[in-house]
């Protein structure tokens, strides 16, 4: 094998003389014109040659080495001495973090190998590139891979912003004295900017913040103009669609203050993260190809002797043929076993080495290790324009753990360690703890007045001060106009005039607008559904946000709603991209605390390609204190008529419940939506509550009756009584419901009065979940509260003093409306009706009528009801279903 490789070295060039003359002349261009002229000429040589036919295949990777020349680097300015005593610490500190909290409980958890990877690159950030917020800077953004939490915690311990309490309590949270698993704001909310697990959100959000930063700026609501934000993920994290779903739009959009450092550690959870292939080279060419600047960080500086040495590219190509399972088991090994089965490769490799020892060679580092190559391409990283720069830095999974965890394929899962490997940890980085304290993993600080703890204070110092930490409030006050200024909402509408509530929701949005408090703080997000939400008069309005502005004349110019691209652009248009869009929304939402600048998103799209399809975003919008509107549009399982299955949305209001600091409404009124969004943004601007909104609108035209005085404190509470029946009738039911299918129930009323002679109270409830909220915490207070007054739930109070049994129904699962059963008044009937089942294509009647939710079922499910009570013969319901025409041998919608 080593002779043919030797022969494919000398026979790949038939004409060695000319191949010399053409690099002489290559050479001559570099040292003379710079590297922007010869790559000019190899373009034009390029296309020359494919001008003529030559069929030249594109390749967007480079040579297995360094993207930054020795000669080119710039080298770490900082006292390394001390950093490298700090880094140690650090990593003891992380260690004895998570051993000693599995040594007590042994369920609890934690990881060591992705910080051990990742110490260096961290500590070069810290110490000299990421600046916290200032007077003069708005500070730099990171989003921390999620693994590595235990070093961070480590650095802010040494830095005096942690206690040892703690520490000893990580994972260790419901008391309040612990530290959280991995970055979440909501559980350390001065501390963390971002949740970046689960995995592969956090490069999806930094791309969507980065460009959210140049928004702001281009509409000059805040100067980002040096601010940058850094993403740190894993290798393997790269596998998760969302990691390297919008990385087409970072470059596209030439995000330069973007960084995204890829810790290619070569190993995921369970193995390799490609054993057979290179995950470098894989992710080079996804990221060149798609515009980004892309810089390699792989091997240490010993290496560099040796690639000189490399006249005729011998280790080059060793390098580049020997794959990702092979680099991993040589650093699980020892240099021995490297000189023979890297450098045994070819003869001539072993003839370079041949003067090295098997220690020399074991002490060949990655890149990723050395203080020297990381702070060069973070140099580079800060200072590239017109790209977003991504580094693929290559480490050690479990740098530091010996033969108990680096390189091995068990090192994710390593968090218990032997006294015997906390022994050599000790001594590889020299903690001064004595053996007889060893069993106990102390942890390890200097006093404060230690030259490296000095020097720790002087770099955040020069920097700005702290990182992590999160700005919990907005140091902004905006005033929120009265619901007055909704009136064209609140009023009803005129006899005649039908609208939905997606209009309303139009309407109210486009009075924010024109506000001069909030107005250029409304950030409409939409995803190319403008046009089904009557939103395109927005274009022309206020303009669609892209920083090259629009380059062509749109094709519909001549129209007054013409699709409008502007620098200044207030719309941010994701296209057909529910996680970009949400993203985008997640980075506005949370501006108050990452920008000071309180921002105000609306997110509109179509309900079921939301909360099904981003649930793990909007659970990190929680995670964040995000505050803002998701506004699921063409909401509900029978509102979409002709859709079919994949668009008709029965459960998004399970998935909002599931989110606690998500206020969900399914309003069926434009009265009630105005309330709803108006106190919204009471809440959320005025009082800065860390909650956000999810309200879903419908396209179904349709008469609203206006806002009746009293009826705010209802709507927003979740239910109140909408119309009373006859008071002088004998028998009577309650009808509950919510959306547009509250409709249904008003016609099941008029039904009932007329058909039956039976009244019903109408009860609209734009939040059931809301209503259970307060019923669970009622019912709470009791359990733990058994002397003292018992608290009635507030759908208990609404209900306890009417007659005749219950029946809700909804456009969702019935679940949705079981969430209160709990608290219906004892001794009534509650009966819900819903839309479980998928949804297909039909009419709205049809649709109804399928799912058993229209005026006729709600009719029968309210006799069947006071059958069961004993008020009326159950002859009666079996007369209304031959009246109203149910086939009761129709099979089980949720079957179907």
């Amino acid at each position: 094998m080593s002779a043919q490789l030797d022969q494919v070295t000398v026979s790949t060039d038939p004409d060695a003389q000319e191949t010399k003359e053409w690099l002489d002349a290559l050479a001559a261009v570099l040292e003379q014109e710079g590297p922007e002229r010869a790559h000019y000429l190899m373009e034009r040589l390029i296309d020359l040659a494919r001008q003529a036919g030559s069929d030249i295949p594109f390749s967007a990777n480079t040579a297995y080495v360094n993207t930054i020349p020795a000669h080119l680097e710039n080298h770490c300015p900082g006292n390394l001495e001390y950093e490298e005593k700090l880094r140690s610490w650090m990593r003891w500190n992380a260690m004895a973090m998570v051993v000693k909290a599995n040594r007590a409980d042994g369920d609890l958890g934690g990881h060591l190998s992705s910080f051990a990877s990742l110490a260096n690159m961290l500590g070069i950030g810290f110490n000299h590139f990421w600046k916290a917020p200032s007077e003069n800077h708005g500070g730099d953004l990171l989003y921390i891979q999620g693994h590595s939490s235990p070093g961070v915690y480590a650095r802010a311990f040494l830095e005096g912003r942690l206690s040892e309490e703690q520490l000893t309590n990580f994972r260790r949270e419901v008391d309040g004295k612990g530290l959280s698993s991995y970055p979440h704001p909501k559980l350390m909310p001065d501390f963390w900017q971002f949740p970046t697990v689960s995995m592969g959100l956090g490069p999806l959000m930094a791309i969507y913040q980065a460009r959210f930063l140049k928004y702001l700026h281009a509409r000059s609501i805040a100067d980002t103009t040096d601010r940058k934000v850094w993403a740190f993920c894993g290798d393997g994290e790269m596998d998760e669609p969302e990691s390297m779903g919008a990385i087409g739009m970072a470059g596209r959009e030439k995000l330069d203050n973007l960084v995204i450092v890829v810790n290619c550690n070569l190993q995921r959870l369970d193995g390799p993260v490609r054993g057979n292939g290179k995950i470098i080279q894989e992710l080079e060419s996804d990221f060149r190809g798609a515009g980004w600047n892309v810089v390699k960080v792989i091997w240490g500086p010993g290496w560099d002797a040796l690639l000189a040495k490399d006249k005729e590219g011998i280790l080059k190509k060793v390098m580049m043929e020997t794959v990702d399972g092979e680099y991993q088991n040589y650093k699980a090994k020892d240099g021995a076993y490297v000189r023979k089965h890297f450098f045994g490769k070819h003869p001539k490799l072993l003839e370079m080495v041949a003067n090295m020892t098997d220690d020399d060679i074991w002490r060949l580092t990655r890149g990723g290790h050395d203080p020297h190559k990381i702070y060069a391409a973070f140099k580079v990283a800060q200072e590239h324009k017109g790209q977003p720069t991504v580094l693929l830095v290559k480490t050690i999974k479990g740098f530091g753990m010996g033969k108990h965890g680096e390189a091995r394929n068990t090192a994710h899962q390593t968090k218990k360690l032997s006294d015997e490997a906390v022994r050599e940890m000790r001594d590889r980085y020299s903690i001064p703890i004595p053996d007889d304290q060893l069993a106990d993993i102390p942890f390890y600080k200097p006093s404060d007045d230690a030259p490296e703890i000095k020097y720790l204070h002087e770099r955040r110092k020069a920097l700005g001060g702290y990182l992590p930490a999160r700005r919990v409030k907005a140091d902004e006050t905006l005033v929120v106009p009265p619901l007055s200024s909704f009136q064209n909402v609140l009023e009803a509408t005129p006899e005649g005039r039908e609208i939905s509530t997606t209009q309303a929701f139009v309407r109210i949005i486009t009075a924010l607008l024109k506000d001069q408090s909030l107005g250029q703080r409304v950030v409409p997000i939409l995803v190319d559904e403008s046009r089904t939400f009557g939103m395109e008069g927005l274009f022309r309005q206020i303009g669609i946000f892209n920083q090259q502005g629009q380059l062509y004349e749109p094709v519909d110019k001549d129209q007054v709603m013409y699709y409008r691209e502007d620098k200044a652009g207030q719309i941010l248009q994701e296209g057909i991209n529910e996680a970009g869009g949400m993203s985008s929304w997640i980075a506005a939402a949370t501006s108050y605390s990452t920008n000071n600048r309180v921002m105000i998103p609306f997110f509109t799209y179509y309900s079921m390609f939301g909360m099904q399809r981003i649930g793990d975003l909007a659970w990190a919008a929680g995670d964040m204190r995000a505050r803002g509107f998701m506004m699921g549009g063409t909401a509900g399982r029978t509102t979409l008529n002709g859709e079919g299955l994949q668009h008709e949305d029965g459960h998004s209001h399970l998935f909002a419940a599931a989110i606690p600091n998500c206020l969900p409404y399914d309003p069926t009124f434009s009265h009630e939506v105005a309330v709803i969004i108006q106190d919204g943004l009471r809440r959320m601007v005025t009082e800065q509550e860390d909650v956000f909104y999810y309200i879903t609108i419908m396209n179904e035209n349709y008469s609203h009756p206006g806002l009746k005085a009293g009826q705010e404190e209802g709507i927003l509470k979740g239910m109140y009584l909408l119309q009373e029946g006859d008071k002088a009738a004998k028998q009577r039911v309650q009808l509950i419901g919510s959306g547009t299918i509250l409709r249904e129930s008003i016609f099941a009323a008029e039904l009932l009065k007329n058909d039956w002679n039976i009244a019903a109270d109408i009860w609209s409830a734009p939040s059931l979940t809301l209503v259970a909220r307060e019923g669970q915490d009622a019912e709470r207070w009791n359990l733990v509260n058994p002397t003292k007054p018992q608290r009635v739930p507030y759908v208990t109070q609404l209900l306890q003093g009417t007659e005749g049994p219950i029946v809700a129904t909804t456009d969702y699962m019935r679940l949705f409306a079981e969430q209160i059963r709990a608290y219906m008044p004892k001794d009534r009937s509650y009966r819900v009706l819903g839309t479980d089942g998928f949804g297909r294509s039909d009419s709205r009647v049809k649709l109804r009528e399928f799912f058993e939710v229209n005026r006729y079922y709600i009719t029968v499910a309210a006799l069947k009801s006071l059958t069961e009570e004993g008020k009326i013969d159950a002859k009666v319901v079996e007369q209304a279903v031959v009246k109203y025409g149910l086939n009761p041998n129709k099979p089980n919608p949720v079957t179907q």
